[in-house]
C-alpha cells in the first residue's frame, strides 16, 4: 500500500508540474531584441517572385512611394499562429489614405485574418497608420480542397488603396514585423505534408537527385531559402505526448489500486480437521 501511495503522489506531482508548464510553453512568443531588429532587411520586393525574405521575430524596413505594391516573405511551421504587424509613417501633407495588408501562403492563396486591423484609413492629419493580421494556426496537414494554413513560406503584401492623385508617389517609411505563438498539442493533427509549401523546394530536390546521379552542378532555382531554426516540421513534439503519458500512468495506477481493493487481504478459511 505504501508503494501505491508513493506512486500516486509522484504521478500527481508530475501532472501538476506538466499542467503548469504547458500553458507557459503555449504562450511563448518570440521577443526580438534590438540587435535582431537592426539586422532585418531594409528593402521590399515588388512582386511575389521578388519578395524580401526575413525571419520571424525581426523587423523589416523599407522606404517606398505611395501606390507601390510591397512584398515580404517569412517561414511558418506547423503549430504556429503567425501575426503580422505593419506600421506606415505617412508624409506631413497627405489626404485621407486607406492602407491594407494581405497575407498569402506558399500557393499564393490569400489567408483570412482571425482578428486585427487588416485595413485602416488614416486621416489627413495622421502621422502614421498601424495594421495587424493574426492568421489561423498553421496545420501540419489538410485536405486538398481546404484553404487551411500549411507549413511553408508566407507572403506579406502591403499597399494603399482609394488614393487621391495628389498622394501618388509621395515617400513613406514602412516597418513590418512577423512573429508567431506556439499553440501546442491542441493544434496537432494526424498526418503531415511531404514537403513544405516553399516555392522552388520541389525543383531543388529534383536537382539534388540529378547531381547525385549524373554529376550535374547546375544551380537550382529556389525562390525562398529561409526555414525555421530547428528545420521544417520541428513541431512534431507537443504537449499531447506528455498528457498521453500522464494518462497512461494514471490508468495503470488505477488498475493496481483496483486490484488491491478487490482481491482482499484475508486468507481463505480451512475446513475443520476430521
Amino acid at each position: 500500500m505504501r508503494f501505491t501511495r508513493s506512486l500516486g503522489a509522484a504521478l500527481l506531482a508530475f501532472g501538476l508540474t506538466a499542467a503548469a508548464a504547458a500553458p507557459a510553453a503555449a504562450d511563448s512568443t518570440p521577443s526580438p531584441s534590438a540587435s535582431e531588429d537592426a539586422a532585418g532587411p531594409t528593402r521590399a520586393g515588388t512582386s511575389f517572385r521578388t519578395a524580401t525574405e526575413f525571419e520571424q521575430g525581426r523587423t523589416a524596413t523599407a522606404r517606398a512611394s505611395v501606390g507601390d505594391y510591397l512584398y515580404w516573405s517569412f517561414p511558418a511551421d506547423a503549430g504556429q499562429r503567425p501575426t503580422v504587424d505593419a506600421t506606415v509613417k505617412l508624409p506631413e501633407r497627405h489626404a485621407a489614405e486607406t492602407w491594407r495588408v494581405d497575407v498569402y501562403d506558399g500557393l499564393r492563396r490569400r489567408q483570412a485574418c482571425q482578428y486585427g486591423a487588416q485595413t485602416r484609413t488614416a486621416a489627413a492629419d495622421a502621422g502614421s497608420v498601424e495594421l495587424k493580421c493574426v492568421l489561423r494556426t498553421v496545420r501540419a496537414w489538410s485536405e486538398p480542397w481546404a484553404n487551411d494554413p500549411l507549413p511553408g513560406t508566407y507572403y506579406i503584401r502591403l499597399t494603399a488603396v482609394n488614393l487621391s492623385a495628389s498622394d501618388l508617389g509621395q515617400p513613406v517609411d514602412i516597418e513590418v514585423r512577423a512573429g508567431s505563438k506556439e499553440m501546442g498539442g491542441a493544434a496537432a493533427v494526424d498526418g503531415s505534408l511531404a514537403e513544405p509549401l516553399v516555392p522552388g523546394v520541389a525543383l531543388r530536390n529534383e536537382t539534388d537527385d540529378s547531381e547525385e546521379g549524373d554529376g550535374d552542378d547546375s544551380p537550382a532555382a529556389v525562390l525562398a531559402g529561409l526555414e525555421p531554426e530547428d528545420g521544417w516540421a520541428s513541431g512534431w513534439w507537443s504537449d499531447r505526448w506528455m498528457w498521453t503519458a500522464v494518462g497512461g500512468a494514471l490508468a495503470a495506477l488505477a488498475g493496481v489500486a483496483g486490484y488491491r481493493l478487490t482481491r482482499g487481504t484475508g486468507r481463505p478459511s480451512r475446513p475443520p480437521a476430521a
